[in-house]
């Protein structure tokens, strides 16, 4: 696509002439795509955490992610939790939005974006309430936007400083085997397409917040995405054990995830990719 851009009038004829050179038009619409993301990532971001009864760690989080990201606005939605998830995150300083009951990750998530889209927001950024994720990570998350290559960058934990080696045996194969799977449709290296911790830029926050998978929503999401059109990377970070607490995946129920996330792409697969 295309971005319009006021030339000098002294300058239209010239620029007219390049645009339409076979060696120049592509190399120049790179250039302005990217020059148009570097002004729109300028604004504001919004980090969304998504969070189901984590009162013992949402507190921590927030604060975390004050420290790191000063100028990012911060939203919990709280997913129905039954402890004191909304208001510990509230006394933290993020705005909170409350469900009405546990909806599941995906619509957690996609509240996210649709509040993102309401308020203008270009960037949003995705972490989880439970702790694993490192704010820091997030700010290199943001910067690899700002070069411009990319409408998503995500998160692994396959190439950080353990290397993903405090996954267990049995989730790491599922992990492998789900992103040969995603690999293959979207044509290029992705290593963790379970991970929660990402960036998106405006097109992607659009893509999402009209429709956004609910039961699996961070691999498909990114088929969904690619198939969209959108341009996808991976950067490495460091994912730590959850703060307190225990997981809501047991071993067994992470092998039955693998086998129910993939079927579900590829009955997705047979509808029609959504609109860029």
């Amino acid at each position: 696509m295309i971005h319009r851009i006021n030339w000098p009038r002294q300058s239209e004829k010239i620029i007219r002439c390049r645009l339409t050179h076979p060696d120049n038009r592509d190399r120049i619409t790179r250039e302005q795509t990217r020059s148009h993301m570097r002004r729109q990532l300028k604004s504001r971001p919004l980090l969304v955490i998504p969070a189901l009864n984590e009162a013992a760690n949402i507190g921590k989080v927030v604060a975390c992610a004050r420290h790191y990201l000063p100028d990012v606005d911060l939203l919990v939605i709280d997913d129905g939790s039954s402890d004191d998830t909304a208001a510990v995150g509230r006394a933290a300083g993020a705005t909170v939005l409350s469900l009405p009951y546990n909806l599941g990750i995906g619509a957690a998530v996609q509240t996210g974006f649709a509040f993102a889209e309401r308020h203008a927001y270009t960037v949003v950024l995705r972490s989880d309430g439970d702790g694993q994720h490192g704010a820091q990570d997030l700010c290199r998350l943001l910067e690899a936007l700002r070069v411009g290559e990319c409408d998503i960058v995500t998160g692994t934990r396959f190439g950080g400083h353990d290397g993903g080696r405090s996954v267990s045996p049995g989730r790491r194969l599922g992990i492998v085997l789900l992103a040969g799977l995603i690999s293959l449709i979207t044509g290029q290296r992705i290593s963790d397409p379970t991970s929660g911790q990402a960036a998106f830029t405006s097109r992607a926050i659009r893509l999402f917040a009209r429709e956004y998978p609910h039961d699996y929503p961070e691999p498909e999401g990114l088929v969904q995405a690619h198939r969209a059109g959108l341009r996808l990377a991976e950067l490495p970070v460091t994912m730590r054990p959850r703060m307190e607490g225990r997981s809501s995946i047991s071993h067994l129920d992470g092998m039955y995830y693998m086998v129910k996330v993939t079927l579900a792409i590829f009955i997705n697969l047979l509808r029609p990719p959504q609109p860029r």
